[in-house]
């Protein structure tokens, strides 16, 4: 297994929306410290092209998602500068290759937060504010035929966010209890409590932060940490749009449309 030919192959495999055999297909032999390695190569190479790093996505917490990948744990990858949307933008279907929707919770750090030992009251205390969030998820596997590993090394699978909503206290919030309501097209569409990621979104925080710990990464202040789905992801079509109605701290939207009728936001 060669990091640097795997990250070359998922990045090239982004760039020209044409997907990759799944590398537990092609190697069979790989380990979860390989497949990291391998998001952390593509990650130093987006940013040596001048991305920046603006948080972390937290992936598979909840069963539904567990169950829908097949995976047994969650997982992390991290989040650019241009991948990030604003509530209601409508995202061009040419960005991604199979893209999917996840709708979470996403927090908002004053301080940093560094493993290996965090606490849940080490996340409320480094929280500023939460919103909500709509995650864009993409395989640059085909046919999101893909085991833990590969999607570690695929970065998470990540492909962008949309934060809406009102940045919110954590203050008098109880997040195991928050309810969710989701619209696509403008109906009914699913429904879960913030108790469906990892039992309580505060815990999946602090599982990231201290699974960071062990490849010498960390979470800082002012990122943004999305603490995985509440619901199991689905696809994103053209004309679709997604609204999620958040208890207490809003809602947020996002539309997606062929790149020629997109508009500005692509």
């Amino acid at each position: 297994m060669s990091i640097q030919a795997a990250a070359s192959d998922l990045l090239a495999a982004e760039k020209t929306k044409q997907p990759i055999k799944p590398l537990t297909v092609t190697s069979p032999a790989i380990t979860v410290d390989e497949a990291y390695s391998i998001q952390l190569e593509q990650i130093r190479r987006k940013v040596g092209d001048g991305a920046i790093i603006v948080g972390k996505k937290i992936g598979a917490t909840s069963k539904a998602i567990q169950q829908m990948f097949q995976v047994d744990q969650p997982d992390y990858g991290h989040l650019l500068d241009d991948m990030m949307f604003l509530d209601g933008d409508t995202l061009s279907l040419d960005r991604y290759l199979q893209p999917k929707v996840e709708f979470e919770i996403a927090f908002v750090l004053k301080k940093d937060l560094k493993g290996p030992n965090v606490s849940i009251l080490d996340v409320v205390d480094a929280t500023d504010y939460i919103v909500p969030a709509i995650e864009v998820i993409d395989s640059r596997i085909e046919n999101w035929n893909i085991k833990f590993e590969d999607t570690v090394a695929d970065n998470g699978s990540s492909a962008g966010a949309i934060l809406g909503g009102n940045p919110t206290s954590l203050e008098n919030i109880d997040l195991t209890n928050i309810g969710m309501v989701v619209y696509k097209n403008g109906e009914y569409f699913d429904s879960a409590a913030g108790a469906a990621v990892l039992g309580n979104p505060l815990r999946a925080v602090a599982w990231l932060a201290n699974s960071l710990a062990k490849y010498d990464v960390w979470l800082k202040a002012g990122e943004v940490v999305l603490s995985g789905a509440l619901t199991a992801a689905v696809a994103a079509e053209h004309n679709d749009s997604f609204t999620a109605e958040f208890a207490h701290i809003g809602s947020v939207s996002v539309s997606f449309k062929s790149q020629n009728e997109a508009g500005d936001n692509q």
